[in-house]
């Protein structure tokens, strides 16, 4: 199953997509602290190998900036990397590896997070840096103005030059109206062109606080060995109030919604959604679980019901996926995207998705489909839990979303409670008419594409 751009990767991490076995953990061991200045301190061991990674999570993304601004939580994340009163520009980075280490960062529509993977007597190196640069940063204008540009060349190859990622750009803008993942994580290019270094000031001294941050540590450590070095480099940090967002909440939608999107590409594409809660904002708390369950019937593995029956048995479309993020702050869309087989449309892919969807309302899922799909998650799992980059990935993500990193314990037996039942109501409830958007790729000729003569940028911090 897909996550559709709910983060933007930076560097290391570009393009990589997460999957709903994301969230899947063993019983965690996990100490959690909090220092006197509110930051918190999640350590979660795991003694298989002499390594740690360690993330420091802001509770600051996309979905915190308004209109006029929209990209100013990755253009900090970018400018992060450009020194402080100790560090200069780009030595962050030179000294983790000297230190034998890799390091980077990304942006996402609910948190901004800072990552270096570390043999692990190298930890306080990490923990050091990041504590002086959480309220050091020097932000020069002259390294601004570079960066702006390298953020804008970056939204044209991941964006503007790529027919789906806009084709998904605009099914948001017209999925949602208040809702504030209507706007790209990596931003408008207008709000970018009008960007200048004082808002990435403001909105560091405003966001970058330690009673704003969760600090996650993975690996073959000693929790209060972690503790007294979080002590030693971020207690002294002092906190300062941080704002309170007003709540914006998406209004009822009372009918489908369509955009067609025509830009030069080689093939036609369809991208549609529903949408629908999370858990921060459902009322009955099973339902996303079984949303991920039914995500699992329809796109899982080869064996689900789009790749076996749209793909090999029809032939109607070459790929057919889905993809929900139950993690996230705000209600998000369950998303379906096929593209079409040689000789066939758009409409006719649409309409087998839809096809396939009644079936999920009118019949209940067999027994045996639903213990494959469960056996899934639980391979999932396993595999999961081989990255202690990951392990500690869910903890900061749950933590900064608003939910809390002992769900990540609850998820397997969560997911192990789903009915069939459940999965054909959450069909019946959610994927109605008046909940649906309908984006359409229409290949333009490339030859009409203007060809840009820019110089090379390096997207790399």
């Amino acid at each position: 199953m897909r996550r559709y751009q709910s983060v933007l990767f930076s560097g290391l991490l570009t393009g990589c997509l997460l999957g709903s076995a994301f969230f899947v953990q063993a019983k965690s061991k996990v100490h959690e602290y909090e220092l006197s200045n509110g930051l918190k301190l999640l350590v979660k061991e795991d003694h298989r190998a002499p390594v740690v990674v360690s993330q420091v999570w802001y509770k600051v993304g996309a979905s915190s900036e308004h209109n006029g601004i929209t990209g100013v939580s990755h253009v900090l994340e970018h400018m992060m990397f450009k020194g402080t009163k100790k560090i200069k520009p780009g030595d962050f980075s030179k000294i983790i590896k000297e230190n034998g280490g890799r390091d980077n960062a990304f942006t996402g529509r609910d948190y901004t997070a800072y990552f270096q993977l570390l043999e692990k007597s190298r930890l306080e190196v990490s923990f050091e840096m990041e504590a002086d640069r959480m309220r050091n940063l020097i932000i020069p204008e002259k390294e601004f103005i570079k960066e702006i540009e390298v953020v804008k060349e970056e939204r044209r190859m991941r964006t503007d030059d790529k027919p789906r990622s806009l084709t998904y750009e605009h099914f948001n803008s017209v999925a949602f109206d208040n809702n504030p993942y209507k706007s790209p994580i990596i931003g408008w290019m207008n709000d970018l062109d009008n960007m200048n270094v004082a808002d990435l000031r403001q909105w560091y001294d405003m966001w970058y606080t330690p009673n704003n941050v969760t600090v996650v540590v993975a690996g073959d450590v000693n929790p209060e060995e972690v503790y007294s070095l979080a002590k030693k480099h971020f207690g002294p940090i002092a906190k300062h109030k941080v704002p309170v967002l007003k709540p914006r909440q998406e209004r009822d939608q009372i009918g489908p919604r369509r955009v067609v999107v025509r830009t030069p590409a080689q093939v036609p594409y369809l991208l549609m959604g529903y949408k629908v809660p999370v858990l921060r904002t459902v009322e009955e708390d099973w339902e996303p679980y079984a949303l991920e369950v039914l995500a699992g019937v329809l796109s899982g593995s080869g064996s689900s019901r789009l790749p076996k029956i749209l793909v090999r048995e029809k032939q109607i479309v070459v790929n057919a996926d889905v993809g929900y993020n139950m993690h996230a702050k705000h209600d998000e869309v369950f998303l379906f995207d096929a593209t079409p087989a040689q000789g066939n449309t758009v409409k006719q892919a649409r309409l087998a998705i839809l096809e396939q969807i009644d079936e999920l309302k009118k019949n209940k899922v067999s027994e045996k489909e639903l213990d494959r799909i469960k056996a899934q998650v639980i391979a999932g799992d396993v595999y999961e839990k081989d990255s202690v980059f990951y392990q500690a990935m869910v903890l900061g993500t749950l933590e900064t979303v608003g939910l809390n990193w002992q769900m990540a314990d609850e998820y397997l037996a969560k997911i192990k409670a789903v009915t069939a039942e459940q999965v054909q109501q959450v069909a019946q409830k959610y994927f109605v008419e008046d909940r649906l958007t309908v984006a359409e790729l229409e290949p333009q000729s490339t030859a009409k594409k203007t060809q840009r003569q820019s110089k090379p940028i390096s997207i790399r911090h």
